[in-house]
């Protein structure tokens, strides 16, 4: 009992520490996925140019993103660029390298999602003479991004759970914080579990709100 009274003390202690800590990662996922999620759209309008000089790059863009580790991207952007004159706070740092990266994934979903759709739609929609930006618009992305919900969430998940590597650059998000708080008292079993439960608690309501989505947007075929 005296080793759960010391880890709870110092858990007392720290907890506006930790709840400063779980704020900033809610933070820091919330902006990359939002941040992932617009420019994903915007990589995969492009993966559809005519231009196959522009589809190329967008192959290369996406390969690129999807094959580096996230942590070399943000060890790249936070250690690398200053020797470059190019000096950003840990948070920017995260939210450029999270961005391209879960961009390259969205896109990729989507563009799985498109290829599973019926071409003749947008043959019936050039025939009565919509242009491609209105049937990417009207046509194409309503269509992806439902087929996408299971896909784009579980990026959304992935955000969360990868937020922990900011720490590496001295982001000092919830999981930063729980770090400081084991090596306070070398309780390190049940720090992590107990952050293993935030982690858990919060990757269900996700989940709930997936399913939400599902259902409302869900079409009989």
């Amino acid at each position: 009992m005296n080793g759960w009274s010391i880890f709870l003390g110092d858990l007392s202690d720290q907890m506006p520490l930790i709840l400063l800590g779980l704020a900033k990662t809610l933070e820091l996922t919330v902006v990359i996925s939002l941040t992932g999620f617009l420019l994903g759209i915007v990589v995969f309008y492009l993966s559809l140019s005519p231009n196959r000089l522009v589809r190329n790059f967008i192959k290369g863009y996406i390969s690129f993103f999807i094959g580096m580790p996230l942590i070399v991207l943000l060890f790249l952007i936070y250690y690398g660029m200053p020797q470059w004159g190019v000096a950003l706070s840990p948070f920017t740092v995260a939210v450029l390298g999270f961005t391209f990266n879960v961009a390259a994934y969205n896109a990729a979903y989507l563009t799985t999602a498109y290829n599973g759709l019926d071409p003749a739609e947008t043959e019936a929609a050039r025939a009565q003479g919509f242009n491609a930006l209105q049937i990417f618009k009207l046509i194409t992305l309503p269509q992806v991004l439902r087929l996408s919900i299971p896909a784009l969430t579980n990026q959304v998940i992935c955000n969360l759970k990868d937020s922990s590597v900011a720490f590496l650059i001295q982001y000092t998000e919830f999981f930063a914080r729980m770090q400081e708080l084991a090596a306070t008292n070398f309780q390190f079993f049940k720090v992590y579990f107990l952050s293993a439960l935030v982690y858990l608690a919060l990757v269900s309501l996700i989940v709930l709100a997936s399913r939400a989505l599902e259902r409302r947007f869900f079409l009989p075929t």
